[in-house]
């Protein structure tokens, strides 16, 4: 078997992940960077970034993205498309094996591998899933031009997934569970303001009602979180936007996380219970959860990285 070995291995290639290889090949660790099945990260389906500093005018998730890695492998970092099905963080070297039965093993590990959409999981959910029913506008919202949608969520995703498909459906209309937003009140500012947008508050999606012939969905069920009362409202498609969860799942039972998954790591620093392995970015953030944080996290990560090879190595 050829194993292949590098000073830092950083699995993940989004804000967080890009930002410790190009901090990493900088300080001449000449880093792997995996990029996995979402090369770039959540901001690869984010349209219109406004809040990244640096830019005074609204710019592309994607394009930001493209920025990020071409400055990495201008500084040396080295590219893999690949993702990793099994990895040994409990012996040293650390060893990883990816989806094309490749082996590499690191003397360090940043992992940056982010989040994904959560899904509530009632049935006609995955019934529909990708005939109706989605979770990223930004994907997807083209496809409802001049149709009904409605967003399932409250946070500052639900908003900006109901705000960005104003842009293609004729009413949106955003069910939340509760009385009030948890989004940011710039959002809801602009949510309110918006006249296409409709919220309807203390209801939850029950079910989706389709053509079963077609898979088109017709209309949804919702329930009254207050007298339980049921209702019908006749749409195109449903965006189910309540958040997301770490992809940490490689890493279960060989690293320390809280009880959602989320990847501890000390105070004021990116390092985990095991030494030499570092988390940055949305697999240990579920505070701030920001392209910015997770670039100043990703940074963190590869200053800690290089400073335990030179103390231990």
């Amino acid at each position: 078997m050829n194993i292949k070995h590098h000073k830092v291995i950083i699995l993940g290639s989004g804000p967080a992940g890009c930002t410790a290889a190009i901090y990493a090949s900088r300080s001449g660790l000449e880093p792997l960077m995996i990029r996995g099945l979402e090369p770039g990260g959540q901001l690869t389906i984010t349209t219109g970034v406004e809040n990244y500093p640096g830019f005074a005018k609204t710019i592309q998730g994607p394009w930001l993205m493209e920025q990020m890695e071409e400055q990495a492998i201008a500084v040396g970092t080295k590219i893999l498309t690949g993702t990793v099905i099994s990895c040994n963080l409990k012996s040293k070297p650390f060893q990883f094996k990816t989806d094309s039965d490749e082996t590499f093993t690191s003397d360090t590990a940043i992992i940056a591998t982010g989040a994904s959409a959560k899904w509530l999981n009632i049935p006609s959910e995955k019934k529909y899933k990708g005939y109706g029913v989605s979770a990223c506008a930004t994907c997807d919202g083209f496809f409802f031009k001049n149709k009904i949608v409605a967003v399932i969520g409250g946070g500052n995703t639900a908003v900006e997934e109901a705000l960005f498909l104003t842009k293609f459906a004729s009413k949106v209309i955003l069910i939340h569970r509760r009385d009030k937003l948890r989004a940011d009140k710039i959002l809801q500012k602009r949510l309110f303001k918006n006249r296409i947008i409709d919220v309807v508050w203390n209801h939850v999606l029950e079910k989706i009602i389709g053509k079963e012939d077609k898979k088109i969905i017709k209309s949804i069920i919702i329930r009254s979180t207050q007298d339980d009362k049921a209702g019908e409202i006749k749409l195109d498609g449903v965006f189910i936007a309540i958040g997301h969860k770490p992809n940490t799942d490689l890493f279960k039972n060989q690293i320390k996380m809280d009880n959602e998954g989320y990847i501890l790591t000390k105070v004021n620093s990116t390092r985990t219970n095991i030494e030499g392995v570092f988390a940055a970015g949305d697999v240990q953030d579920k505070i701030y959860r920001q392209a910015v944080t997770a670039a100043g996290l990703g940074c963190m990560a590869a200053i800690e990285s290089e400073k335990f090879i030179s103390e231990n190595l």
